[in-house]
């Protein structure tokens, strides 16, 4: 049984600056997302977000891939792939077209839709995704879903993310070298969203924080749609520096001491509990207090937070987030973040975990997996709905549709 073979199965690959996560889910029946196997391999060819070693990434792929082909028992074939980094921008844009035959068809949408992206973006950058926020019919606002309404106007309010050229390419190309197929490419941000969120909190308002070793991604929802997205370049490798550099100790193991011990809140961490440090080369180890620990590592969530809180009040959405903010990702997991979050933000603020997914449920419910569940769950909507537009009654209502408009056009000119 393979991916490409057996559509039931999807893989969700997660390539990201600390590490790279293959995830293969299977749908069920019933809908159910069933995680059968889990890869996960330390990455090496990533700065940012972005791809800077393509041979080290490639390496890195092949390795996650391989380790949840073993735990599935299948072959992978094709995969749902994330994009982060600096290079990511948005903007919410608007389209208005006349509605043909005074009832909103799929036609109509496309072509609302295509007007609401038709804006300026620079030479090196293409657009990632169209996200539709609400439809306006005439005068009638917060319109989900239009099709089949009556009208004379549509209008469409979308969120337009477009990425670079060449990091799109980059990271297709590492996927071709494993011998895989691109899916789709999604955004970071939006696929964990979807792994973690819920309705209501979208409804409500709410801002995802994914903090991952790179970047730090943003994504704002409010009344159900997104409305901002960001990226910030303070994560989790500059904590993982400020250890290294403030212990004096090497790398590998500031990233070791980090994950075991580290505390974002200074008045949380026991001055008496002692920890010991690894020295650079030949020098001895030594003992050093789990709060002067939390001294290096609380300036720089601080700093990430405050970051953070600017770009909201940019936004204009920061008054807005009713349901507060919800953090994910393999950094947000720190004794003490939560704390220090809601201490800066002065609003509820909890970590997100993946949901609504069965398998190995237990191993995923961790905000390290929360982007590659994204993925799953993500490549699952878009193969029901194509599934759905594909359906006899899909492929009717389009004929209706199109003898209609031939109709219509027959009468107009003879």
């Amino acid at each position: 049984m393979s991916a490409a073979e057996n559509s039931k199965m999807i893989v969700g690959l997660d390539i990201g600056t600390s590490k790279v996560v293959a995830i293969v889910g299977e749908v069920k029946e019933d809908g159910v997302l069933n995680i059968v196997g889990i890869g996960s391999h330390r990455s090496r060819g990533l700065k940012k977000g972005t791809v800077v070693n393509i041979e080290s990434t490639v390496e890195s792929i092949q390795r996650a891939v391989e380790e949840a082909e073993l735990m599935a028992g299948c072959r992978i074939h094709s995969v749902y792939a994330g994009i982060a980094g600096n290079h990511i921008r948005s903007m919410n844009s608007h389209g208005i077209v006349a509605i043909r035959d005074r009832e909103v068809t799929r036609a109509d949408i496309d072509r609302v839709i295509d007007a609401a992206q038709a804006v300026a973006i620079p030479a090196d950058q293409r657009v990632l995704h169209i996200l539709p926020q609400e439809y306006i019919i005439d005068s009638q606002e917060g319109v989900k879903e239009p099709l089949g309404m009556s009208g004379v106007r549509l209008e469409a309010k979308v969120h337009l993310v477009t990425c670079a050229i060449n990091a799109v390419q980059n990271i297709e190309k590492c996927i071709k070298r494993c011998g895989l197929q691109t899916e789709e490419i999604i955004l970071e941000q939006l696929a964990s969203s979807y792994a973690v969120l819920t309705d209501d909190e979208k409804e409500l308002g709410v801002c995802l924080v994914d903090i991952g070793g790179g970047t730090t991604d943003i994504a704002v929802f409010t009344e159900g749609s997104i409305r901002h997205t960001g990226v910030i370049a303070v994560a989790g490798d500059q904590v993982t520096n400020d250890i290294a550099m403030a212990l004096r100790t090497p790398t590998d193991n500031a990233d070791e001491i980090k994950i075991k011990y580290a505390c974002a809140l200074t008045q949380l961490a026991s001055a008496g509990e002692m920890i010991k440090v690894p020295g650079v080369g030949d020098r001895p180890a030594r003992e050093l207090s789990r709060q002067s620990l939390a001294e290096v590592v609380e300036p720089r969530y601080d700093e990430l937070f405050t970051m953070v809180k600017a770009e909201l009040q940019r936004s204009g959405y920061e008054n807005l987030l009713a349901a507060g903010i919800v953090l994910t990702g393999g950094t947000s997991k720190m004794e003490g973040v939560i704390e220090l979050a809601e201490e800066i933000f002065h609003m509820p603020v909890r970590l997100g975990m993946p949901q609504s997914v069965k398998g190995l449920a237990d191993i995923v419910r961790n905000p390290i997996y929360s982007t590659g569940v994204g993925l799953l769950l993500w490549g699952m909507k878009q193969q029901q709905h194509q599934e759905k537009s594909h359906s006899p009654v899909a492929v009717k209502d389009t004929q209706i549709n199109v003898f209609k408009r031939v109709r219509n056009w027959l009468k107009d000119n003879f």
